[in-house]
């Protein structure tokens, strides 16, 4: 799958192409898309304990969608 800028729709040929993958699986493919979650807000965390406040002008990361 191609990497897909900030904000871009996810189109029908994105889920299919996911779906395929896993051989037509669909809880095998929300498993791994879960998975992939779990382990970005875990990247997010490190990052944000790596970082300083001034490097970021006072930003936080935000773990939830809003």
């Amino acid at each position: 799958m191609r990497e897909q800028p900030i904000g871009e729709a996810v189109e029908d040929d994105e889920r299919d192409k996911v779906i395929a993958y896993h051989r037509r699986d669909t809880h095998a493919a929300i498993d791994t898309l879960l998975e992939d979650i779990r382990h970005l807000r875990r990247q997010l965390a490190l990052a944000e304990g790596a970082m300083s406040r001034g490097m970021t002008r006072g930003w936080r990361p935000d773990y939830d969608r809003r």
